[in-house]
């Protein structure tokens, strides 16, 4: 690996702990960065969900003081996003899953358009700030937990939606709990892929310190934007990676 290379993926896993703070879809930054090193498709995916956990734990810790009284609410959805994130990493490893693969780009377009949509879903839909959670958050997060774990493109778009549709909060104590969700999916995938996967390990090493930097850095400037503004951002970004998606 050449000097020019460690600066390359230095800069994608900066960045990419960034975007996956503030929205999710980072992995649409370092996955590529890694195939164009050379690596295959294989190996690049488990390198990347590898080396951007350590992006992951920085963003949940950065959103520490928006997640103060949401421990049980947080405690019970990890639990069913580690059964989601369980299933999806094993179909990542034992199935070619093209079919999934063409499905990805509509999905995360349609979570984005969701999440533009929120304040008037949930008016549907209905969901508690406090007490008793409903049941259909546990069904969105488990899948978002095994699509997470199988693609990790667009995984904070889909999770945020879905914890946005059913719980009645603020958007960015919401984004707190997707941000502690997108950790445990990615931490399901990084012991999964650790044993049983072709992970390259130099460049994880290279990206790995980047996206913690990352990380808390985006957490930063997503406290600075008003829910508005947030919610713009992950829109446009969702819908671009969605367009990302269906062109490669």
């Amino acid at each position: 690996m050449t000097a020019a290379d460690l600066l390359f993926l230095v800069g994608a896993g900066l960045l990419a702990g960034v975007v996956n703070a503030l929205a999710g879809g980072g992995t649409l930054i370092s996955f590529p960065a890694l195939l164009a090193l050379g690596y295959p498709g294989l190996t690049a995916t488990v390198t990347n969900a590898v080396a951007l956990w350590p992006g992951y734990l920085g963003g949940a810790l950065g959103y520490r003081a928006e997640l103060r009284g949401q421990r049980r609410r947080a405690t019970l959805l990890s639990v069913t996003a580690v059964l989601g994130a369980a299933g999806g990493s094993a179909l990542l490893l034992v199935t070619p899953g093209k079919l999934f693969e063409s499905m990805v780009p509509w999905l995360v377009a349609f979570a984005s358009l969701a999440l533009l949509a929120q304040p008037w879903l949930r008016k549907l839909i209905g969901g508690e700030a406090e007490g008793k959670t409903s049941r259909m958050v546990y069904a969105g997060v488990f899948l978002g937990g095994c699509y997470g774990a199988y693609f990790n493109g667009g995984m904070g778009v889909v999770l945020l939606t879905v914890l946005g549709l059913f719980l009645h909060d603020s958007l960015h104590r919401v984004n707190a709990v997707r941000a502690v969700l997108s950790l445990v999916v990615c931490s399901v995938s990084v012991v999964a892929f650790s044993l049983f996967g072709p992970v390259e390990w130099r460049a994880a090493a290279v990206i790995a310190p980047a996206s913690l930097a990352g990380g808390f850095l985006g957490t930063r400037l997503a406290r600075l934007m008003p829910a508005k503004v947030l919610r713009g951002v992950v829109v446009a970004f969702g819908l671009g990676v969605a367009v990302a998606l269906a062109l490669h």
